[in-house]
C-alpha cells in the first residue's frame, strides 16, 4: 500500500491530519511530537523498525524518547484510539460496512513480554512461542481498516499477579477469552454508533451460541463461520446437526459463485443455503450457509446468518467473504505500518503501538481512497445531459 504514495510531503500531511486528532491527549509537547515521529516512522521504508531505527528516522540522538513514549509517559491508548475511530468513520464511514473480528499472532523470544507464551499462532501456522492479539476491522464501500485491538492474555498470566505487575498488568485485569475479547469490541462499535450493518467472523467466534444470540438480541445482522458440530433448531429438530441439513439438497439449490479475490484471483464455491428457525418473527430470517470446494467437494464449510427478510444469497456470500479483508489489513499494517514490529514487553506498550500503527494504516487507507475516488473521476464517461449522444432506454 505504502509504494503508491511516492509524493512523501502527501502521506507526511495526512499523517499530520490524524495526529492533530489526538494530539491533545498528551500534556507535554515532547510526546507529542514523538508520537507524531513514531507514526512516520513506520510508514518509512525502513528494512527494521525498532527503537533505534525510527529514533534515527526521527534525528533523535537515541531511542529514549521513543521509550519513553511507550512505556513511561501517560497517555491513554484507549482515548487516542477514539480519536483515530472518528477520523475513520468522518473519511470512509459506510451504513452497509461489515465489522469483522479476528486475531493474529506476533512471534516473540523469551517469557517476559506481555501475554507470551507458547501457543498456536495463525500467523505461524503451528505452536510458538507469542503474543496473540484479537482485532476488529472496519470493511467499507471505501476501504478496510483496523479499529481495536486487544491483547490476549492466557491464564498461565492472569493465574500469577506477581508475573503480570512486572509486566504492567494491573490487578484489575482478570482473564477473558477471545469471544469474550470481540463481544466487548462490537459491543463499543455499537454504544459509539459507529455506522455498519453486519457482523462476521470465523469458526472460532461464531461458533459461540452465546454471542449469536446476543447479537440477534441486539438486532445486529450477522454471518458467523461456525463447525460442522454446531447445532440448530428446524421444523425437525431443536438441536439439528448443521452438516445434516445439505445432503439430500437438490443440485439446482448450489450455486457456484465467487466470495471476493484472494491472492490468487477470485475466490469460487459452491453455495447452499437453508432456512432454520422458521417461527421466527416475519421481518428477520435465519439461515445455514453451506461453503462447498469446487475441487473437492468433501470439503464443506458452514455459515449462519440472521438478516432481514428477503436478503439474497448474493449479499449473505459477500458479507461471509468480507471476513478476509481483515487478513488483507493485517497483512498491510505489518508490512507497511510496522504493526508487528516493536520492542515493547509491558501491556500498556502493546496497547500503545497498535494504536499509533493502526493511525498509519487508517492515514494510508483514506490516501488509498482518495486516489481511488480521482482515478474514478478521471475515468469516468461524461453523464448523459452533457453528452452529444442521443440517450437510449433500449
Amino acid at each position: 500500500m505504502g509504494g503508491e504514495f511516492a509524493d512523501v510531503t502527501l502521506w507526511a500531511g495526512e499523517l499530520g491530519a490524524v495526529h492533530e486528532r489526538f494530539v491533545h491527549r498528551f500534556n507535554r509537547e515532547e510526546p507529542r511530537q514523538s508520537a507524531l515521529a513514531y507514526m512516520r516512522g513506520l510508514i518509512a521504508p525502513l528494512e527494521r523498525k525498532n527503537g533505534w531505527t525510527l529514533a534515527e528516522e526521527a534525528g533523535h540522538a537515541g531511542p529514549d524518547r521513543i521509550h519513553r513514549l511507550l512505556n513511561r509517559i501517560e497517555w491513554d491508548a484507549d482515548e487516542v484510539l477514539d480519536d483515530v475511530r472518528d477520523y475513520v468513520v468522518e473519511h470512509l464511514g459506510d451504513r452497509d460496512a461489515v465489522l469483522i473480528i479476528d486475531d493474529t499472532g506476533f512471534l516473540k523470544k523469551g517469557i517476559r513480554s506481555a501475554g507470551v507464551q507458547r501457543q498456536y499462532s495463525g500467523t505461524a501456522g503451528r505452536t510458538e512461542n507469542s503474543q496473540i492479539g484479537v482485532f476488529l476491522a472496519y470493511a467499507g464501500s471505501r476501504g478496510r481498516t483496523l479499529i481495536d485491538r486487544r491483547l490476549y492474555l492466557p491464564t498461565s498470566w492472569t493465574d500469577d499477579r506477581e508475573r503480570c505487575r512486572q509486566a504492567g498488568i494491573k490487578d484489575t485485569v482478570a482473564f477473558e477469552t477471545k469471544v469474550a475479547m470481540a463481544k466487548a469490541m462490537v459491543r463499543r462499535a455499537i454504544h459509539d454508533r459507529i455506522p455498519f450493518r453486519w457482523v462476521t467472523a470465523d469458526a472460532a467466534y461464531g461458533y459461540s451460541k452465546g454471542w449469536r444470540f446476543e447479537l440477534e438480541q441486539a438486532d445486529v445482522f450477522h454471518v458467523m463461520a461456525t463447525t460442522r458440530h454446531d447445532t440448530v433448531v428446524t421444523r425437525w429438530s431443536i438441536d439439528h446437526p448443521v452438516h445434516d441439513l445439505f445432503p439430500g439438497l437438490p443440485r439446482q439449490k448450489w450455486k457456484r459463485r465467487s466470495c471476493g479475490n484472494g491472492a490468487h484471483g477470485p475466490r469460487v464455491y459452491d453455495w447452499a443455503r437453508v432456512e432454520v428457525r422458521p417461527w421466527h418473527r416475519p421481518d428477520r430470517q435465519h439461515w445455514v450457509i453451506a461453503r462447498r470446494s469446487v475441487r473437492r467437494p468433501e470439503e464443506i464449510s458452514y455459515y449462519i446468518a440472521y438478516c432481514p427478510a428477503g436478503t439474497t444469497l448474493d449479499e449473505l456470500i459477500r458479507v461471509a467473504g468480507s471476513r478476509w479483508a481483515i487478513e488483507e489489513c493485517f497483512q498491510t499494517a505489518k508490512g507497511e505500518c510496522g504493526l508487528d514490529e516493536y520492542q515493547v514487553r509491558r501491556y500498556d506498550g502493546w496497547h500503545r503501538h497498535m494504536t499509533l500503527a493502526m493511525a498509519a494504516h487508517a492515514c494510508l487507507t483514506v490516501l488509498r481512497a482518495r486516489q481511488l475516488d480521482t482515478h474514478k473521476a478521471e475515468t469516468d464517461p461524461p453523464s448523459s445531459s452533457t453528452s452529444a449522444s442521443p440517450r437510449s432506454d433500449a
